[in-house]
């Protein structure tokens, strides 16, 4: 799978699992809904109800600066599986900025349901990699 068309099904994917590692080498995996432009990926907190708006995800962000996330798609017939996952540079943004504005307006059109509450996360995006059933490309996974 190419790089490109990678990026387009990764795109198309409604929900990933981002994975940040903390600064002690902990790691952690959560479902986001994000949104992609040109090649950052953002998340927003939202006001589902959660402990606290400071979100693990955001502390190791701030402490490591890596991130990568994963979409898929499952059928029986494994000829159709297919994965990406994009590979980058984690940061943070505060909602207010110009750069989170605009990221916040695409996760809502997106997803009309969510309601930004807090920081916005932005990956960008340094690798796409990607995998296909029937593919005699394989990536390394």
């Amino acid at each position: 799978m190419s790089p490109q068309e990678a990026r387009e099904r990764f795109a198309s994917a409604r929900v990933a699992r981002l994975a940040t590692v903390a600064e002690d080498g902990a790691p952690h995996l959560v479902p986001i809904v994000f949104a992609l432009l040109d090649e950052t990926i953002y998340s927003v907190v939202d006001q589902k109800p959660k402990r606290t708006t400071d979100l693990r995800r955001l502390a190791n962000a701030r402490a490591t600066g890596r991130a990568s996330l994963l979409v898929d798609h499952y059928q029986e017939d494994w000829q159709k599986l297919w994965w990406v996952r994009a590979d980058g540079t984690a940061r943070t943004l505060k909602a207010n900025e110009p750069e989170a504005r605009g990221a916040i307006e695409a996760l809502s059109e997106r997803y009309p349901q969510q309601r930004p509450a807090g920081m916005v996360l932005a990956v960008d995006v340094d690798r796409w990699t990607g995998w296909m059933g029937g593919s005699a490309d394989a990536a390394s996974g």
